[in-house]
């Protein structure tokens, strides 16, 4: 993947190295390391983390696997037509139109970060499906970080070319023993012609993961990018601010976001949304539990530019501790007379007439809790399979059995 046409984006990332993102909390990457000692195999508790996070290895499909920057799968089954993948340096290497793609998603000079994943990267992966080809399985990754102190900087890029449909789950994880650990990831949406793209990202961190993607989408006339985001276990600090540029007419973009924040996370989500051709559309949709001493921020913009343009921004947010924080930023911004945006943001507490019915009917506080909590954050995801759907839901039934007014504060 080296070469000349490479020089230029190391240049404009060594400009970078010392900028701030514009959110967030900055983190100081220096005190990890991009080569960990000795290689991880396929072991069980890559397999049991994977699994936890979505990611069966043992299931005949599309399955890529990255554990700190090694691959240690990454294959297709005979029976999935239609679609490629493999590392993102083989496939830069195999398809020279590829590099017209290659940071064209977002900039490398958009923050220390983006610069960082540039400089340090390791890995990620490539998918493409061709065009007009429905992949009905989804395609599945998981990025595992199993070292302790390693800083893992993937660059995937993804295109669902025209008429096609891809879906895709990611899981990220870490391993217990990796305590301290940085992941800095860079993904690139390509979104052709009337196709669709659902990527699902579920999000298991060890508690004290700095966690930083970046992340582009580009979609084009009449195509449709669908992002899912789940995370429900603790981690120590995270930022990330998709932004999709709706640049083709009837283009669409949606974004879902489910979290359950624990302990003392800092989590600084949100996206942002360009409708930039005619008839485009974008939403967002933010779902968030806050607990512990957690700190919520949630950010959301939507730039109407042109004509018969519509989005729609929505925060649904429960704190069931006082030491808990929830912050709703949306933005709307119309620089078009013929743009239709709205925002809806409500935040409060467990609502204690829906608590005291179940009460009345024998259920105890502490699963009660659990129970108003669980279908407040309840999936129902667009583009998942309903099997993850429902794995979802069981680990979200765990609150049922955990949460109480005094175990989460």
């Amino acid at each position: 993947m080296s070469g000349e046409w490479k020089k230029k984006y190391r240049i404009e990332a060594l400009k970078a190295v010392t900028k701030r993102s514009a959110f967030g909390n900055d983190i100081d990457l220096s005190d990890f390391v991009t080569i960990p000692k000795g290689e991880r195999e396929l072991d069980e508790d890559v397999k049991r983390k994977s699994l936890e996070v979505g990611v069966d290895l043992g299931k005949k499909g599309g399955t890529y696997l990255q554990v700190d920057h090694s691959v240690l799968m990454s294959q297709l089954a005979s029976r999935i037509k239609g679609v490629e993948m493999m590392p993102t340096d083989d496939a830069l290497n195999k398809y020279d139109w590829l590099k017209e793609y290659y940071w064209k998603a977002l900039s490398v000079s958009q923050d220390k970060y983006t610069a960082i994943a540039e400089l340090r990267q390791t890995k990620g992966y490539f998918i493409r499906s061709a065009p007009n080809e429905k992949i009905e399985q989804p395609i599945q990754t998981c990025l595992y970080i199993g070292t302790e102190g390693v800083l893992q900087a993937p660059h995937n890029i993804v295109i669902a070319d025209e008429g096609s449909e891809l879906n895709i789950i990611t899981g990220c994880t870490a391993d217990s023993r990796a305590k301290t650990a940085a992941h800095v990831g860079v993904s690139e949406f390509y979104v052709k012609k009337n196709a669709t793209l659902v990527f699902t990202m579920i999000h298991s961190w060890s508690e004290n993961t700095y966690v930083r993607p970046r992340t582009g989408a580009i979609v084009e006339e009449g195509g449709t990018f669908i992002s899912n985001y789940v995370m429900i276990k603790p981690v120590r600090d995270i930022q990330s601010y998709p932004t999709a540029h709706l640049v083709g007419k009837d283009a669409k973009a949606k974004f879902n976001s489910i979290i359950y924040a624990t302990k003392d996370s800092i989590i600084d989500l949100g996206n942002r949304i360009y409708l930039m051709a005619e008839g485009t559309s974008g939403e967002s949709i933010f779902k968030v539990v806050s607990t512990g001493t957690s700190k919520v921020y949630n950010r959301g913009q939507i730039i109407g530019q042109n004509k018969n343009t519509k989005g729609h921004l929505e925060c649904r947010g429960m704190i069931l501790c006082p030491t808990a924080s929830i912050t709703a930023i949306p933005e709307l911004v119309a620089e078009h007379s013929d743009t239709e945006l709205s925002h809806e943001a409500a935040i409060g507490k467990l609502q204690e007439e829906q608590l005291h019915y179940l009460m009345a009917r024998g259920i105890q506080p502490e699963q009660a809790i659990g129970v108003l909590v669980k279908g407040f954050l309840d999936p129902g995801l667009p583009g998942l399979p309903e099997r993850l759907q429902d794995e979802i839901r069981s680990k979200l039934a765990m609150l049922e059995r955990r949460s109480s007014p005094q175990e989460p504060c």
